[in-house]
């Protein structure tokens, strides 16, 4: 039975009716109800993206572009989800490619981009960037070879470096690479400025919005970005990437693709058979989050939801970094609360290494990620390599009691070691 929220309404959803849509919420472990702060890294599913999931596999589940039922429902059902994911993100629908996942659509594109540059190109990323955002374009050092500089974070703190990107650009730069936020530190970038500094020396600008989507309102005609990726699975659906591409650009971009496949896009940049059923749960996933409150259409619904979500979120962010700052022995890293970031807090406990944390909370019925998440180079600048990070991220679902279970569990564990 599907648990969809009311599309109509006057106000945003609490955070009870919200967790009513989510099966995953009734779980326990070692006799308590299981707090899941592994957000960052994906998040639960509501009802009605599995809803969407089985319906589209049992009765509409075909290849796409033939002359019957089943197959003309895909062409449909897909068609709508770009619809829907361009809501999202503030983009048309024919602006949308989907794929296996971030990463997957990013080295996809890095080929494509990589075929126009030269000898002597330059690339700008940061040290901020999730291993995605960097290591594509690195490869094509060896590839094409060109330039790739880094802009440094600064401090304890991962802020970016603003003078520092202003004097790696030059008119040698044909792309910059950011990260609207940080999946390690939760640190939210000025994204808006870089791009505008990126076009003023004639470069292209590449987003990536993993861990920013599921937390602020994207807006890619705003940012004036000409890419911009993320993955459905850290908004509540099923493991889909998403990419945005200015029209213009995916039609002309020489990607690798088979001779008989589409060549218009988006189409032309989704390689082989898509998951058909991923894509229809990603649609169903942004309906979610449209659901949570009122306005005159999809967009607006989004928009109002993840203001409010947001919010929402630097009120948790407060309780929780408020709380871990107060036991001894605990170590927090990124901005501090009432600055530019996400809901996701990064700490170390003296004494111990970030895995061992996460399983000392497990044992309590607290689900919290350890390790460098992919972003390697910010753990290098930490000094954080061989411990790693523990990281503790607020969902829509997060309550202020759960909060207060990590923070508790924290403080055992930090007493004990």
């Amino acid at each position: 039975m599907s648990t969809a929220l009311a599309p109509s309404r006057s106000a945003v959803a609490g955070v009870e009716e919200i967790r009513a849509a989510f099966p995953a919420l009734l779980r326990r472990h070692a006799g308590l109800p299981v707090a899941y702060f592994d957000g960052p890294g994906g998040t639960q599913v509501p009802q009605q993206v599995v809803d969407a999931l089985s319906d589209y596999l049992l009765h509409h589940n075909a290849n796409t572009h033939w002359h019957y039922p089943t197959s003309e429902e895909t062409d449909a059902a897909l068609a709508a989800a770009r619809a829907a994911l361009g809501d999202l993100l503030g983009a048309a629908g024919d602006e949308i490619v989907f794929g296996a996942n971030m990463t997957t659509l990013t080295l996809h594109l890095g080929r494509a981009l990589g075929r126009r540059f030269t000898a002597g190109d330059e690339i700008v990323v940061t040290e901020l960037d999730h291993h995605a955002n960097a290591d594509t374009w690195r490869a094509l050092e060896r590839d094409r070879g060109v330039t790739v500089r880094a802009v440094p974070m600064v401090g304890r703190e991962g802020r970016l470096d603003m003078a520092a990107f202003r004097s790696a650009l030059s008119p040698k730069v044909r792309l910059v690479a950011i990260g609207a936020a940080s999946n390690a530190l939760g640190t939210i970038n000025d994204v808006e400025t870089v791009v505008a500094l990126a076009h003023a020396q004639g470069a292209l600008a590449f987003v990536d919005a993993v861990h920013a989507a599921p937390h602020a309102v994207m807006d890619v005609k705003k940012l004036g970005c000409d890419f911009l990726a993320c993955s459905a699975y850290k908004f509540y659906g099923p493991h889909v990437g998403v990419l945005y591409g200015r029209r213009e650009l995916l039609q002309e971009l020489e990607v690798p693709k088979l001779e008989p496949a589409p060549d218009e896009a988006p189409d032309r940049l989704e390689t082989g058979t898509s998951n058909h059923e991923g894509i229809v749960g990603a649609a169903a996933a942004v309906d979610f989050l449209a659901s949570l409150a009122p306005g005159a259409s999809r967009r607006e619904r989004i928009v109002a939801a993840m203001t409010e979500l947001h919010r929402r979120g630097d009120a948790l962010l407060a309780r929780m970094w408020n709380g871990l700052a107060a036991i001894p022995g605990v170590t927090l890293y990124g901005r501090p609360p009432g600055e530019p970031r996400t809901p996701t807090v990064a700490f170390t406990v003296k004494g111990l290494d970030s895995h061992a944390v996460s399983r000392g909370l497990a044992e309590r019925a607290v689900f919290a990620s350890s390790g460098d998440f992919y972003a390697l180079t910010v753990l290098r600048r930490l000094g954080l390599e061989k411990d790693g990070l523990l990281r503790a991220g607020c969902a829509c679902y997060t309550t202020e009691g759960e909060v207060d279970r990590l923070v508790e569990g924290v403080r055992q564990i930090a007493s004990a070691s």
